[in-house]
């Protein structure tokens, strides 16, 4: 058996016993689907498989064992960023995932779960990248440009903690999908990007020698799975949460997408 192959075995039979000692004491749904919606551009937490197509990452791994210990099924679909968070308040989706940052603005439009994730702000730059080594000496060189998506916790990191605080400066390029900005970073279109530590890590082991990180943290954010006001999964949801927190899943999963995962495996 393949290396890559034993470790996903193992990983799963892990996986599975503390399944079923979770389930035990968790509510159950009655095999209810539930109608889950994701970008599937966001590497390590959302994103096609590059050889299969196949949308894979912790946020498609952790929903589906949340689903597992629920007894309930998921109906995964795919969603633009800049929709997603008005059709899951309009009721199309059940629940929503694309490293979401919780925040006090949307919690007033959707409902959040408790945090999956802490996070930290940092720029993501070309490995060979000289021209600046923090966010003051890009900030300092008016020629630099950065890329983002619009309405994300990047672009307004960029624009208040970066730069001047003026949305439309145009050394701030908008990207439709995340992956097509870090694409126009690798290839010399724009000079940086701005990326929560755990994607950076995802993005720099599925290209190995092409990133790198500079300079401090940015600010700390906790991502959370978004649902329509009032939803009834939001409770058990949380607890199977909780769950794998005390497990260990969480932390498993952590390793598996942030540290082992390989693209060209």
């Amino acid at each position: 058996m393949k290396i890559a192959s034993l470790m996903a075995a193992t990983f799963a039979a892990l996986l599975g016993a503390t399944t079923i000692a979770a389930a035990e004491s968790l509510p159950d749904l009655g095999g209810r689907t539930i109608v889950a919606v994701t970008e599937n551009a966001y590497t390590p937490l959302n994103f096609a498989d590059p050889k299969t197509g196949e949308g894979i990452g912790w946020e498609y791994d952790a929903f589906n064992e949340i689903a597992l210990r629920l007894n309930a099924k998921v109906d995964w679909q795919i969603s633009s960023w800049d929709t997603m968070i008005q059709a899951v308040r309009d009721g199309q989706f059940d629940v929503g995932m694309d490293g979401i940052t919780i925040t006090d603005e949307r919690a007033t439009q959707i409902d959040f779960s408790e945090p999956y994730m802490t996070s930290q702000q940092f720029l993501l730059v070309r490995a060979n990248e000289t021209q600046f080594t923090d966010a003051s000496s890009f900030a300092a060189n008016a020629d630099l440009l950065v890329g983002a998506q619009p309405g994300t916790t990047n672009f307004y990191v960029a624009v208040y903690d970066m730069l001047d605080g003026d949305e439309a400066n145009p050394r701030i390029k908008l990207f439709e999908t995340f992956g097509a900005s870090v694409q126009a970073l690798k290839v010399g279109d724009v000079d940086t990007v701005l990326m929560d530590s755990t994607s950076a890590q995802g993005y720099m082991g599925a290209n190995p020698g092409a990133f790198k990180i500079v300079g401090d943290a940015l600010g700390t954010e906790d991502f959370g799975f978004i649902f329509t006001p009032g939803s009834d999964l939001v409770a058990p949801i949380n607890a199977a949460l909780k769950s794998m927190r005390e497990d260990g899943t969480l932390e498993k999963l952590n390793q598996k997408w942030f540290y082992e995962y390989k693209a060209n495996q």
